[in-house]
């Protein structure tokens, strides 16, 4: 029999051979509905029922069983009458669909193919995917609870498909095109920040520069009458580039077209002349997949695969030392610290290991050994491995030894990669960055020198000091574009997305307040100077031990000074400064997701949006927990990622559950060595807080000192739960004691 197909983009259908199918009543093909947004996972008969009925009726489970039996005659008409469902099935407390045909499903695939395939061939594939569309996804439900969340996320991947579709016709020389969907799209959507941005540019490329420039003005209007917050970055600099008539917009041409033929002939040298089994053709192959890893778009995800290939054919050679130069040569810069592929990183760290232990111990191997040791120190990233730090250790004396500026700076990665064991580390990170950007400048180490700067918008965006960040954002950014370094903006957009949320788009820092309860608890400048763990340092450049670092640059070691912003949209308003507005700032959140989608970077983008929009509404509030877990502020299906342990006990009072909350609290493990473990242990205290949980308090205090005095969370340089003072001050209050 012929598979049934589901369709959901619009109104909910079913058909077989392009037939449809009677689905009956509207309970029906809400029964249906509800399980496909359950994506083949078992839905319990008492949240059908709960989902179905507002004030469900007494024969309600009895209703959805016939539902259940309705459709299944639909779906599958010749199943004899007691053979079991091959569809629709029953599942333990409940049903699921067992569907493989469903039109969003197929929408998402091919959005996602079309981001590996060349320009041409993926605005076909996105064409081919929106002409899916019949209306809005799942049309006769939009005002149910149950499929809000679903809704939005559809709906926000097809306006992504739409620019995305763009961003391929202009990158295939087929600006033309582009614009009229462009203009429908954003009559629609008129707060899409790169939809403006890409109509512009494809009228420039179009000839047409006054109409480029009048969009771009309308641009900065709507956005300022609708969500009162100026263009962002790329706008403001697509504008200068069109009044400057930069070279920069052209639609690629001759000089990209030589790059390419001159690398398919250097390419074809190489198969010719190069053995196919040479040791040499592996050391190559790691130097492309360094370059690979840089690119952006699928380029990380694939070095991370072709790297662990090529270390396992240099252990198949039975050559320790091709080994480490294979494992150790991938020096690629990491401002994450949480793999991407924890499975591959466990294995690079064994391989390491085993080529340490088998590697001649002769000062001849001494740069080989020292990049090895940095590697188990990258490697083993948030895992809290006492062999890591020392193995970060070993590499920095090892290199200062060498006095070889590369080598050092590919060990300053491990140590900082080993710099999150606790929270409040933010100054010893800060020096690590100090140290990469002066480095890297003088050797000319540019991939470095942009993780210096990035390294140092987190640690001071944990102190407070916007300023400082905001100039080494802007440095990082400059490099990222000389360079073509298109990941570096995910790092430099997210900040800006938490210093939005922070200082309510403003560059003062907000009034004085004590209020720990709905308003904001700022950090004064002396607080954050001085803090209350050892590592909380002065505002300007320390070495790890918290000194000042010798010659350090007066301009990246001023100290913090005047109060501290206010962190949270709520908090903002009740104590002076400027509030963004809450849409703003979960708009900039969400072109962050944007920007992670694609990036090849799961260990950031995981997870990552929900997590900083519930800070967001926490910040400032230690009390607030139960309204910032609302299910309508927070999709009740939104993807936690690896830090859902933390967030379970603040789900289950949102189910108003406060035993099985209790119970989640008290089972919570240490956070990962990571730059937001802060922030989750503000969402614990937060939990604590509304339970009275002492227990559970004083672990969260002991966490959170060290911290004193910065904005908790806001070393990632992506979000923040606000100040720690003020969490800390909230905690003492309740349980009565310093």
């Amino acid at each position: 029999m012929d598979q049934v197909a589901f369709g959901v983009l619009g109104s909910v259908t079913a058909e077989r051979a392009g037939r449809p199918l009677a689905l009956k009543g509207l309970r029906h093909r809400a029964v249906l509905a509800r399980l496909i947004v359950a994506r083949r996972r078992v839905v319990p008969v008492a949240r059908l029922v709960a989902d179905l009925w507002e004030e469900p009726p007494p024969t309600a489970v009895g209703a959805v069983r016939t539902f259940v039996g309705d459709l299944r005659r639909a779906l599958e008409p010749d199943r004899p009458s007691r053979a079991p469902a091959r569809l629709l099935v029953t599942d333990g407390p409940g049903y699921a669909l067992r569907a493989e045909a469903v039109d969003a499903w197929r929408f998402e695939r091919a959005v996602a193919a079309a981001g590996q395939e060349e320009p041409g061939r993926a605005a076909g594939l996105l064409r081919e995917a929106l002409e899916l569309w019949r209306g809005p996804a799942y049309a006769e439900f939009a005002d149910e609870e149950w499929c809000r969340g679903e809704r939005a996320r559809l709906a926000e991947l097809r306006l992504r498909a739409v620019e995305q579709r763009a961003e391929a016709l202009l990158a295939a020389g087929r600006a033309a095109e582009a614009v009229p969907d462009l203009d429908a799209h954003l009559t629609g959507h008129p707060w899409r920040e790169e939809a403006w941005r890409l109509l512009a540019l494809a009228l420039y490329r179009t000839g047409r520069q006054g109409d480029a420039l009048a969009v771009l003005r309308r641009a900065r209007a709507t956005l300022a009458g609708q969500l009162g917050v100026d263009p962002g970055r790329a706008l403001r600099r697509l504008e200068a580039d069109v009044l400057a008539q930069a070279p920069g917009l052209d639609a690629p041409t001759a000089p990209e077209a030589t790059a390419a033929r001159v690398w398919s002939r250097a390419a074809e040298a190489y198969d010719r002349t190069v053995a196919a089994g040479a040791r040499a053709r592996l050391e190559s192959t790691v130097g492309l997949l360094r370059t690979l890893a840089v690119t952006g778009s699928g380029g990380l995800a694939a070095a991370r695969e072709h790297r662990l290939e090529a270390i396992t054919a240099a252990e198949e050679s039975g050559d320790p030392e091709l080994t480490a130069r294979v494992i150790g040569a991938y020096d690629v810069p990491a401002i994450w610290p949480r793999s991407d592929d924890e499975t591959g990183a466990r294995r690079i760290v064994r391989a390491a290991e085993r080529a340490l232990a088998r590697l001649p111990a002769t000062p001849a191997q001494d740069a080989a050994r020292c990049r090895l040791l940095a590697t188990v120190a990258l490697e083993s990233r948030g895992t809290r491995s006492g062999r890591a730090v020392q193995a970060a250790a070993e590499a920095e004396l090892l290199a200062r030894r060498l006095d070889d500026p590369a080598l050092l700076a590919f060990a300053l990665n491990g140590v900082f990669m080993q710099s999150c064991t606790r929270a409040g580390l933010a100054p010893r990170r800060d020096a690590v960055g100090t140290e990469l950007v002066t480095l890297s400048a003088r050797h000319g180490l540019v991939t470095y020198e942009v993780l210096g700067h990035l390294i140092r918008v987190q640690a001071r965006a944990a102190l407070a000091d916007f300023t400082t960040a905001d100039e080494h954002a802007a440095a990082a950014d400059r490099l990222a574009d000389r360079h073509e370094l298109p990941l570096v903006r995910v790092f430099t957009e997210g900040y800006r997305a938490l210093r939005l949320a922070a200082t309510g788009g403003t560059g003062h820092r907000g009034g004085e307040t004590d209020s720990v309860r709905g308003r904001g608890v700022p950090v004064s400048g002396r607080q954050a100077g001085r803090g209350g763990g050892p590592d909380s340092g002065r505002g300007g450049a320390a070495d790890r031990s918290g000194r000042p670092v010798p010659g350090a640059d007066l301009a990246t070691a001023r100290r913090i000074d005047g109060p501290a912003p206010v962190v949270g949209p709520r908090a903002a308003r009740g104590a002076g400064t400027r509030a963004a507005p809450a849409d703003a700032v979960e708009a900039a959140y969400r072109e962050v997701g944007r920007l992670l989608d694609g990036s090849g970077m799961p260990g950031v983008r995981d997870g990552l949006l929900p997590l900083a929009l519930l800070c967001l509404r926490l910040a400032g509030r230690p009390y607030g927990i139960r309204d910032a877990v609302d299910p309508d502020a927070v999709d009740p299906g939104a993807d936690w990622g690896p830090y859902l342990p933390w967030i379970r006990p603040a789900l289950a009072l949102a189910d108003d559950d406060e035993g099985a909350a209790r119970d989640a609290l008290h089972g919570l493990p240490e956070p990962p060595a990571d730059l937001v473990q802060e922030a989750l242990w503000c969402v614990a205290a937060a939990v604590a807080l509304e339970l009275g949980d002492r227990a559970a308090l004083r672990r969260c205090r002991a966490a959170l000192r060290p911290a004193a005095g910065q904005l908790a969370g806001a070393g990632s340089g992506l979000l923040t739960a606000g100040p720690v003072d003020g969490w800390l001050s909230a905690i003492g209050d309740a349980l009565g004691a310093p």
